[in-house]
């Protein structure tokens, strides 16, 4: 008889590897990526369009801090679905949401949901086009987004080369500083706050990365399981390595005396979650024109697989960069 193993033995990621072997058993020609291999599951459509599809499920215990209104709660469902749907370059077409909550949960709380779920999707460029309810033990809402990409622009976690600049869109660590202020009842702004309850998906700075001639960007993905876990993701899909510049990190000025000193700065930026920018490499001869199309910040270079992923300090010294992150199921 075969010894049980909890899921939490395991760890997020190779339980969805495990996982994905499965699905992938049998396959379908109109599916160019399935299961388990990019932020989407990419799905051919016609001989120039692609769509990408993507699900995710969030908790009221384990995802949604006690202060978050219903409408931010609403907001940041949809938001983690489509800044999987932007990571693509693609444009969103639709987003679908199932929601379970207990039997005497307030219909205006319900409806302050679904008012955030709606206006996320408008923000990003698309609408809530259906769903299901049912009752739940506890708040648990499950989104799925889909959107659309010329199969020319499709930008996907594999391709980075050696050489290339890795990029990011926004500010590092400002999520984590927020989740941290809340956790100890510090005080930080609201703009601080509104990072963590409001992310907004970069579906306008994807799309023009996406359409830019001669193939600038070679990967992207999103970072909100944090920097360090998807500089890690995107260095195995792309069989490279990573050094990245500590002071050239975007932290904002309000995150770095929140923590006090550098090194606290720098663990905020690595390795906490819930920003939602982009993380990308671009061809060197090519910065020029991504910076025209959205602002971003070079943080470091694409590097030969067998150094790793790692960081250079302000002081000259080199560290090894952890993976480490946001993970549903944390292994033991």
């Amino acid at each position: 008889m075969t010894k049980a193993s909890p899921v939490s033995t395991i760890g997020e990621r190779p339980l969805i590897a495990r996982l994905s072997k499965i699905f992938n058993s049998t396959s379908s020609p109109e599916i160019i990526l399935g299961a388990g291999a990019d932020d989407c599951a990419v799905i051919d459509i016609s001989d120039n369009y692609c769509l990408v599809v993507t699900t995710d499920m969030l908790h009221r215990t384990t995802d949604f801090p006690q202060q978050m209104t219903p409408w931010q709660i609403g907001w940041m469902s949809a938001a983690v679905n489509l800044s999987d749907v932007a990571s693509m370059g693609a444009r969103p077409v639709g987003f679908l949401s199932a929601l379970g909550f207990p039997a005497d949960t307030d219909v205006g709380f319900v409806e302050q949901i679904a008012r955030g779920m709606a206006d996320c999707a408008k923000a990003c460029g698309t609408t809530v086009i259906g769903g299901d309810i049912d009752t739940h033990d506890e708040l648990t809402i499950t989104g799925t987004a889909i959107g659309r990409v010329k199969k020319c622009d499709l930008l996907i976690r594999s391709g980075a080369r050696v050489g290339d600049k890795v990029c990011v869109t926004g500010y590092v660590g400002s999520a984590g500083a927020a989740l941290r202020a809340l956790e100890t009842g510090a005080k930080v702004s609201d703009s601080i706050l509104r990072a963590l309850f409001e992310p907004m998906p970069q579906t306008d700075e994807a799309q023009g990365l996406a359409g830019l001639d001669g193939g600038a960007v070679t990967s992207m993905m999103d970072i909100s399981d944090g920097l360090a876990m998807s500089l890690h993701d995107l260095a195995d899909a792309g069989g490279v390595g990573f050094k990245i510049y500590e002071n050239a990190l975007p932290i904002m000025d309000e995150v770095r005396a929140f923590a006090e000193n550098a090194d606290g700065a720098l663990e905020l930026a690595l390795y906490t979650g819930g920003d939602f920018g982009l993380l990308f490499t671009v061809s060197s001869d090519m910065m020029e024109a991504a910076r025209g199309v959205c602002d971003l910040s070079v943080v470091g270079e694409v590097v030969e697989n067998g150094k790793g992923v790692m960081v250079e300090l302000v002081s000259g010294s080199v560290e090894c960069v952890n993976r480490k992150g946001y993970e549903q199921l944390a292994s033991k």
